[in-house]
């Protein structure tokens, strides 16, 4: 019969009829034969099936090889020995070098008939040896598959005891090196399918048997550990770990992470390693795990690898946001490393250029996911945005690409970052950071944030850019008995010398905390300013009172007694006075009191009154550059977005100036308008840059500076509770009050006064109203001109938390020196306009290239984020101060200021020094990184398509990588 059944397998016959031949076969063995017969048969249907060069023939062969195991069982247990197994498990079936693939199935196909009988416990045991032999010779996935499904059918062949930790041991050490060596889709499903199945063995034997489980961590956790593979290990152990108890988690993880005999750089390649596995399609709880380990690490303070780990692999976890399939884990790790990174920016600032392409993605893509995906992304950006404002220049695109979706509330955002954060301790991260940085292209240096010390930063940041006092500072001598203005010294010194791209202000920190200040709490930059410069005014008048009774003792040089005669250095370059004028409306008394100040502060009018609707010419006005010769080519002008060029009317006349005495009160029967008069200007008909006088500005109903100036200069009713007392009427009386300023400071510094206090709500609640910042300022009543020098801008809504930065710019005279003052001063021809000078944004350690513009638009892109505090520098002029005239006569003899001794010194050996500490990290992170494993090209995921229009933002036309190639980009 086996020769009948060969020939008509082997004839050219067609196939129905060959069917038709077989099944005649087929049912005759279903009848009583005789032993010989029979292991004949099962002779040729063992070849057909091992060994058939069709799935036809393959498919003969198991049919015949069912009907002998079920219709005659003894011969086929005699025929399916341990003997005949045996050696088709160890030498194979066939022909050398084309031995059979289907052993393993043919063993399973034959295990179904012997279940039973005598020969059976030793099949197993044979089968358990073999087994575990085969998986150490690390088979292909495909066979491997073939083990765990004949394991899962017959878990009698599973091996025992401490065969089956090794088993499970190896096994997964084959799951490492798996391998998709094809890109075709359906290729990469069956390899998904097989990875499943032998995962799924692993799960079957840790059901039944929890002793294995640590053991196979362990080894998992070498595999990925290991720093001397050339290759890294498959992301198909990403489909182990689903599979292990999340009750196990804590336990595991925490032995992980308290483990001396794990190494940073093992620990490290582990991690980063498990974070791959983010791209592993259908893992279920690849994310708890790895967010479990990234915990427990931060549990043990072990930020250097957490660091290393977040900037090497979170732009790799954000290109995985474009898939569907693994979009949910690669969310959560991604929300987890952006949230605990907390100490610096440079997390999220490496994500800012992919997210718009990736919303724009997530959008077109239209899906339940996407729209889950998108607002949590939004969250998880204003999130950023809140913890590390100040980057305005950065941040617009995002913000553009995430305008139209939810904004989280203040409460949730601080809820978001306060549970999520490494450490509540700032200071223990300073080490980390700044990572072997490189200082500034600007040439600035930035500051250290030592714990919410940004209102510090930013003030001392403008006080800098200060240049006149800058380097009055810089050139004091040594020995001038000042300790905070000594330190100050210092501070400027190594913010203009040193070779660090930022340095730690520690000293004055401690040495100019205001008392009253909470160590680590966010204050008021305004408060800290009047603080400091009243210490420092005050420093210098101990001095002065030092030097008279050092005098009167003859102890004193004439040079020193000219030295300290004069002003304090706080008066000279901030101090300005105001006359306070009182009258009464009864007797038209007026009283009068002078006071210095070195700053103003600028009440918000009342909602109702808006300033700019006044037809009345107020005193202080907003301009342009002014007294500014014209280009030589005015076309070169129009580029400037927040420039609005408008012809001179011929109507209009030119403003006369404003005599000082019209400012102040009404005489009886003048117009209601205490203020009312022209404000002095330019002759339009005489200068063709008055078209440069319009700056952008924000809406309509804003406030502008000169707004606020004009408000706090009108004049202020004192009436019922406010009654003034007279003098010469011996009573209360209604009264008017006016402040009239008398001395315009070298820098004028105002502070809005954002804060107020809510009884509503017993809190401090902030004016969010933008406010337009004019370049140029003009008080009309003095004849003074200003120019913008600092904007130090708060980002939050309240005075207890938020931030603070400044852009500034380095002001210096319009006018050279020894050019004639008989007319309007003129610009030197190669002097740049004042709004092509080069503006900075400070924002602690970081230092940038910013613009006017940037100023004058921030709170339009950020509502939060609104100007505070305003210096502005005095212009020469024909009233000028004999402090211009010093100021520039010591700049032309001396120029930049000469350091004494020590600090030169000093600023040496912190230069050396930290070059010598670059020296070190460079090394050392050269042999960490060099220890690593290379990764997959994954920039792909984001790179991908980027010249192709007509891509859907680097999604296949799915919208979620539903190509084959994106597919395969996905899982490898």
């Amino acid at each position: 019969m086996d020769k009948i059944l060969e020939a008509v397998v082997m004839s050219s016959y067609p196939n129905n009829v060959k069917q038709g031949l077989v099944r005649r076969v087929i049912e005759a063995a279903k009848q009583p034969m005789d032993s010989e017969q029979c292991w004949s048969m099962l002779e040729l249907s063992t070849k057909l099936y091992l060994t058939g060069d069709t799935k036809y023939k393959r498919e003969i062969g198991k049919e015949v090889l069912e009907v002998y195991g079920h219709y005659h069982p003894e011969e086929f247990e005699e025929f399916f020995n341990v003997r005949f197994l045996l050696s088709l498990l160890q030498e194979g079936y066939g022909p050398l070098g084309k031995r059979s693939h289907y052993v393993l199935d043919y063993i399973q196909l034959g295990l179904q008939f012997v279940l039973e009988s005598p020969s059976a416990n030793s099949i197993f045991s044979l089968l358990r040896i073999e087994v575990l032999r085969k998986v150490c010779e690390r088979p292909s996935p495909k066979q491997c598959a073939k083990i765990s499904k004949l394991l899962t059918q017959h878990p009698q062949c599973i091996p025992t005891g401490k065969h089956q930790v090794l088993f499970c041991q190896q096994l997964i050490r084959c799951i490492g090196q798996f391998q998709c060596i094809s890109e075709g889709e359906e290729d990469i499903m069956e390899f998904l399918e097989q990875v499943n199945k032998v995962s799924g063995l692993l799960q079957r034997i840790w059901r039944t048997q929890t002793s294995a489980i640590l053991p196979s961590l362990k080894e998992l956790f070498t595999i990925i550990s290991s720093t001397e593979e050339q290759e890294a290990p498959s992301n198909a152990l990403a489909s182990v770990v689903q599979f292990v108890p999340l009750e196990l988690m804590d336990g595991v993880i925490r032995n992980l992470t308290n483990d001396d005999s794990i190494t940073d750089v093992q620990m490290m390649t582990a991690i980063g390693r498990m974070i791959d596995w983010v791209s592993w399609p259908l893992g279920k709880n690849i994310d708890k795990w790895i967010i479990a380990l990234l915990k427990g690490l931060a549990a043990v303070k072990k930020f250097s690898i957490l660091i290393e780990v977040t900037l090497s692999k979170i732009e790799k976890v954000f290109s995985k946001l474009l898939y569907p399939i693994v979009r949910e884990g690669a969310l959560s790790v991604l929300q987890y490393m952006l949230l605990s990174f907390q100490h610096s920016h440079e997390a999220f600032h490496l994500l800012l250029p992919h997210i718009p392409r990736l919303v724009a993605s997530l959008k077109k893509e239209d899906s339940n996911s996407a729209t889950s995906s998108l607002e949590q992304l939004a969250e998880l950006i204003h999130c950023m945005f809140f913890r590390f404002s100040g980057f305005p220049d950065l941040y617009e695109p995002v913000l553009e690409a995430v305008k139209a979706l939810p904004i989280p509330n203040e409460d949730r955002i601080k809820h978001l970052l306060g549970q999520n954060a490494w450490t509540s301790q700032k200071n223990e991260l300073a080490c980390f950071y700044p990572r072997l940085a490189s200082k500034s292209e600007t040439g600035k240096i930035g500051l250290i944030n030592l714990g919410n010390t940004c209102y510090m930063n930013s003030i001392i940041q403008s006080l800098f850019m200060a240049s006149d006092f800058r380097h009055s500072v810089l050139n004091l001598t040594e020995g001038n008995s000042q300790p905070l203005m000594t330190k100050l010294q210092w501070l400027f010194a190594f913010l203009e010398h040193s070779q660090r791209p930022a340095i730690s202000p520690e000293s004055f920190l401690s040495a100019s905390w205001p008392p009253w200040f909470t160590p680590g709490a966010q204050q008021d930059c305004s408060e800290y300013l009047k603080y400091l410069l009243d210490r420092l005014h005050e420093e210098e008048k101990t001095g002065k009172r030092i030097y008279q009774k050092l005098k009167e003792s003859s102890l004193m040089s004439q040079a020193v007694e000219h030295h300290y005669l004069n002003k304090t250095l706080i008066e000279k370059m901030f101090g300005g006075k105001m006359m306070t004028k009182i009258r009464c409306l009864k007797c038209l008394n007026v009283s009068s009191r002078e006071e210095a100040f070195t700053d103003l502060s600028l009440a918000f009018p009342p909602p109702d009154r808006h300033m700019r609707g006044s037809t009345s010419v107020l005193p202080v006005e907003e301009i342009g550059p002014q007294f500014i010769e014209p280009p030589e080519n005015p076309s070169q002008l129009t580029g400037s977005p927040w420039i609005q060029r408008k012809a001179p009317m011929a109507r209009d006349p030119p403003a006369p100036p404003m005599p000082v005495e019209t400012l102040g009160f009404q005489e009886p029967g003048e117009a209601a308008n205490p203020l009312s008069g022209n404000a002095s200007g330019v002759d339009a008909a005489k200068d063709p840059l008055l078209a440069f006088g319009e700056q952008a500005c924000a809406p309509k109903d804003s406030r502008s500076v000169p707004d606020l100036i004009n408000y706090f200069l009108s004049p202020e009713r004192l009436t019922a509770e406010n009654k003034y007392h007279c003098e010469k009427c011996a009573s209360l009386q209604d009264a008017e009050k006016v402040a009239e300023l008398t001395e315009g400071p070298h820098y004028l510094i105002l502070t809005l006064l954002r804060f107020s206090f809510d009884p509503r709500t017993m809190k401090r609640k902030k004016i969010l109203d933008n406010v337009s910042i004019p370049v140029v300022l003009k008080l009309g009543f003095m004849s003074v001109v200003y120019d913008l020098c600092s904007v130090v801008v708060h980002s939050g809504i309240s005075s207890e938390s938020g931030h603070y930065y400044c852009y500034s710019r380095e002001c210096t005279d319009t006018v050279p020196h020894g050019q004639p003052r008989d007319g309007a001063p003129k610009l030197a021809p190669d002097k740049q306009l004042d709004f092509e000078i080069q503006w900075y944004l400070f924002n602690d350690t970081r230092v940038s290239f910013s613009s006017f513009e940037s100023v004058s638009n921030v709170t339009s892109f950020f509502p939060k984020d609104t100007a505070y505090v305003l210096f502005y520098r005095q212009r020469p002029g024909r009233q000028s101060c004999p402090l211009h005239e010093a100021l520039a006569e010591a700049g032309r003899l001396h120029g930049e200021p000469s350091l004494h001794k020590d600090l030169m010194e000093a600023i040496s050996k912190d230069n050396i020094l930290y070059l010598q500490e670059q020296e070190k990290e460079a090394r050392n992170r050269a042999a960490y990184i060099s220890a690593l494993p290379k990764s997959p090209l994954w920039w792909r995921d984001l790179d991908r398509d980027k010249d192709d229009d007509s891509s859907s933002g680097g999604c296949s036309p799915a919208a979620g990588g539903g190509g084959s190639g994106s597919f395969h980009g996905l899982v490898f």
